[in-house]
């Protein structure tokens, strides 16, 4: 490999001649040898829409040359159509703050820009990374502020996949209306209910999910760029942070605005932690919902089997027709990496000192882990699983006739310790509520029609009408 040299405050270093990046970029890949993980695409995307915002801006204040600025702005224009992405290559695990990340774009434009204007990678002479791709801002801006984006960029498709999933969700709540099953608590038998009013649920919660997800996002339309080093706009100005938040509105189609207090978005990343812990919930929401569904299904022969999932792949290498719930044990899995993932976000937002969080780094690459993840295992499980969901609806009610759950329904005609007898004889004899009850005589059979009907207990109240006193 050719090299050329090049010089920073540490002194010279080689850098690959051929990169876009260049001296601080080659350090911190010397330097941080961690995981192989490099930044998420849309935190570029982001941080380089953030560098264009800044060129536009300061240009528009005769602080930097069109030439120079369009130079820039070509250049980001040429990352954000897709090129230039294998230049990004500081790891994860990096110095605090993202100090590496955010000169590693600073020096990939600044060369890009600089052979746009005809000069050799590496010499900085038209463009530098420092003097021109990065002023008026420093990290401290740049990587919150280019957080925020990236996950505002994503929770357009974060909540439209729940959305998506809640639908299916609901469509099989009507579908299921008129199949009664057991109810169960402690996962034991419980009075019953249909496999409609199940699902129903399932998608309520799933909503009440994505509602969060969306409200916390609005929290990070706050954004500090223009704050620079610890809130005061130092090197800045307020007509610098007017111009380049407006144009990134303008890029995105996003409302974001300038921070109503620089020095706690600059301080804290507690609005990211929100969201992280709204996501946090919308993956125990989702992760409930794939357990139930094998539970549902488990068997097929000697277990529940109320209802069966398509079939996406064989289930074993030593059984064969062997099935498994294959999708939802996926989406379970996906679902304790994103509490794990909040779990991180948490701990890190918690180390902020000060007048900074060093561990930007951290908490923006599990956010964006867990939110891609996230959105693409619920549209899976909508796709490969929800969606061919079969009911069993004999099954679902001879599971209902041998439930000793039905008798609950006598309780306000009986009482609750006469209820608890007769249940515990039909589980000791094996026959059923029914029968014990005009065995003993406890009741008329036309009432006893009444009070066992499964379908009227799905509806609430008082089997067979107020009891008499």
């Amino acid at each position: 490999m050719n090299y050329r040299t090049e010089r920073d405050t540490l002194g010279e270093l080689q850098v690959p001649a051929e990169a876009y990046y260049g001296v601080q970029t080659a350090r911190a890949v010397e330097n941080f040898p961690i995981s192989g993980l490099t930044a998420p695409a849309d935190l570029v995307i982001a941080t380089i829409l953030v560098k264009k915002a800044a060129a536009e801006a300061n240009a528009a204040l005769g602080r930097l040359s069109h030439d120079v600025a369009s130079a820039i702005v070509s250049a980001a224009d040429d990352i954000l159509g897709g090129r230039l992405r294998d230049q990004f290559v500081v790891d994860v695990y990096q110095a605090g703050a993202g100090t590496s990340h955010n000169m590693n774009a600073n020096e990939v434009l600044a060369n890009r820009a600089g052979e746009v204007l005809g000069e050799p990678r590496g010499t900085y002479a038209r463009v530098h990374p420092n003097d021109h791709v990065n002023m008026s801002q420093s990290t401290n801006d740049v990587f919150p502020t280019s957080t925020r984006l990236a996950l505002l960029l994503g929770a357009g498709g974060l909540v439209q996949a729940a959305l998506d999933l809640t639908a299916s969700l609901e469509e099989k709540s009507r579908a299921f209306a008129g199949i009664l099953k057991t109810g169960r608590t402690h996962l034991q038998d419980a009075v019953p209910m249909t496999l409609g009013q199940e699902f129903g649920g399932y998608a309520a919660c799933l909503r009440r999910g994505a509602d969060d997800v969306a409200r916390a996002s609005e929290q990070l339309l706050e954004l500090n760029l223009g704050a620079t080093a610890v809130g005061t706009g130092l090197n800045a100005g307020e007509d610098y942070r007017r111009l380049a938040v407006d144009n990134l509105r303008r890029y995105t189609n996003l409302a974001v605005r300038p921070a109503d207090n620089l020095f706690r978005v600059t301080q804290s990343m507690g609005d990211v932690l929100a969201y992280s812990g709204a996501m946090r919930r919308l993956a125990v929401e989702l992760n409930k919902i794939a357990s139930d569904l094998r539970l549902l299904s488990m068997g097929p022969r000697a277990g529940l089997s109320e209802i069966s999932l398509p079939a996406v792949q064989p289930g074993s290498s030593i059984m064969p027709g062997k099935v498994n719930p294959s999708v939802p044990e996926m989406v379970n899995q996906v679902c304790f990496q994103v509490i794990g993932c909040d779990t991180t976000v948490a701990l890190a937002c918690d180390a902020g000192q000060l007048e900074l969080n060093v561990m930007m780094p951290v908490i923006a690459w599990n956010a964006l882990h867990a939110s891609s993840i996230l959105r693409e295992s619920m549209k899976a499980l909508r796709g490969r699983t929800v969606e061919g969901i079969v009911a069993h609806a004999e099954r679902a009610c001879e599971l209902l006739d041998r439930s000793t759950a039905v008798a609950t329904a006598l309780s306000p005609y009986i009482g609750y310790a006469l209820t608890a007898e007769v249940a515990k004889e039909s589980v000791r004899t094996g026959k059923s509520i029914r029968e014990i009850v005009l065995e003993r005589a406890l009741l008329e059979k036309t009432r006893l029609d009444e009070i066992l009907s499964a379908d009227a207990m799905t509806r609430g109240g008082i089997m067979g009408g107020k009891k008499d006193v």
